[in-house]
């Protein structure tokens, strides 16, 4: 597998996936986190534009696609119930979707980001996302506590703190 940045000709199968990933959210418990229509395609499009969307190329397909930036993250401000374990200087990724047509590819873009990210690499989750959460937390990611997003939506944020645990990442 191998990761690099999105291209505008790849924006009909980063459609498909985040739709793969909405259906799979939807049969495992998480039918709210996304709905049906998140990401919308205008933020897909950005993401491209800005060069932080990334994609995962596994056997010759697109197997997983994920926004990755240096921080700070707005919603990241404040924390509740817990406290984050690094500083203000973390990377971020969001609207992270590898709906398992290859084996391994949410991990490894996971594992990615968390190399790329000078050591301290912050995510969240919705509370009924129990997939993504165990994935997380296999990859060495610490629950710190909740966020809120701009919207009012509550959060169960993550972070992996190079060197904070034994984690197997290269």
């Amino acid at each position: 597998m191998e990761i690099r940045k999105a291209k505008e000709q790849d924006l009909s199968e980063i459609l498909k996936l985040y739709a793969e990933a909405r259906t799979f959210m939807q049969k495992t418990g998480n039918g709210s986190q996304w709905g049906t229509t998140y990401p919308p395609v205008e933020q897909v499009e950005a993401d491209i534009r800005e060069g932080k969307s990334y994609v995962c190329e596994a056997e010759g397909i697109i197997a997983g696609v994920f926004y990755f930036s240096e921080g700070p993250d707005p919603d990241y401000a404040k924390i509740y119930e817990g406290s984050w374990i690094g500083n203000e200087n973390y990377h971020i990724m969001h609207r992270v979707a590898a709906p398992g047509r290859v084996k391994g590819a949410g991990s490894f873009c996971i594992r990615w980001c968390a190399k790329h990210s000078g050591g301290d690499l912050r995510i969240d989750t919705h509370r009924n996302n129990l997939p993504m959460q165990h994935v997380l937390e296999k990859n060495g990611f610490q629950r710190c506590g909740i966020i809120h997003l701009a919207n009012g939506d509550e959060r169960i944020a993550y972070e992996f703190l190079e060197n904070s645990r034994s984690t197997g990442i290269e």
